[in-house]
């Protein structure tokens, strides 16, 4: 080309927002053989919602694929299996496994593919336990607290436990928005003196009182909090409590 010449380059860039795609729940606990509903948001939009199974230290699994029209389509060691059903109506998704067995125990995701990226929801944490050993039960209500930044607040759980089979420790986990998976934050250790002894004459339970409080709360503490109880090699989550803070807006005159 000689010096008078113009050369002119048109870039297009196209981009397109991914439709939200949102697990309705991060935390699901039962006992062996029951059967769980995994549920996710999956607006009409969506042409095709993906599930994967991701167990403790292996690669995430494509479970299954869910149009929203046309035939649901399972993968490997899930083909054929009975024991997992999908359902996509009124905007959510789920996923159903019945008779659950101990490798059923893992986080699983929700997806959607679209304009040629992958988005995920987060993770549905299922934990199952033996019957056998079920020797603890949980009380967390699903509280929600709404502060503003320099506020406390006291979160709680109750824990009811038979004294017979040893010591429990209990943990607290935050899981905040955008991140993956719920993140320990306290623990009370083998701890005694928040126990008391059932009225009921000869009875082998207790139960046990736990407290979180939080001071000075700031943004970043926004987020769902967990009360877990850790006992006979298993781990029993509380429902959560939601906690949203609102930042403080200054007047200047």
């Amino acid at each position: 080309h000689d010096a008078n010449s113009v050369i002119v380059v048109f870039y297009f860039l196209v981009v397109t927002k991914a439709a939200e795609i949102q697990s309705l729940r991060q935390t699901i606990s039962a006992e062996l053989g029951a059967s769980v509903s995994l549920q996710c948001s999956a607006p009409e939009k969506m042409s095709l919602v993906y599930w994967y199974k991701q167990s403790v230290g292996k690669k995430p699994q494509l479970l299954v694929t869910v149009p929203k029209y046309g035939s649901v389509e399972f993968y490997g060691e899930f083909k054929d299996n009975p024991r997992f059903m999908v359902a996509r109506n009124s905007g959510i998704a789920s996923l159903s496994i019945s008779n659950t067995i101990p490798s059923d125990t893992a986080v699983y995701y929700c997806a959607e593919f679209n304009a040629g990226i992958m988005s995920f929801g987060e993770g549905i944490l299922l934990i199952l336990q033996d019957a056998e050993y079920g020797h603890h039960t949980i009380l967390q209500k699903p509280m929600s607290y709404q502060g503003r930044q320099g506020d406390s607040v006291n979160f709680q759980c109750t824990i009811h436990t038979n004294v017979s089979h040893g010591d429990h420790r209990v943990y607290w986990f935050r899981h905040g928005s955008g991140e993956s998976h719920p993140g320990i934050i306290y623990t009370h250790g083998n701890r005694s003196d928040e126990c008391e002894k059932s009225s009921e004459t000869d009875s082998p339970t207790q139960s046990c009182v736990y407290k979180l409080p939080k001071r000075n709360l700031s943004l970043s503490d926004a987020g769902t909090y967990y009360c877990a109880v850790a006992a006979c090699g298993q781990i029993l989550f509380g429902n959560g409590s939601n906690l949203k803070v609102e930042g403080i807006t200054w007047l200047i005159s």
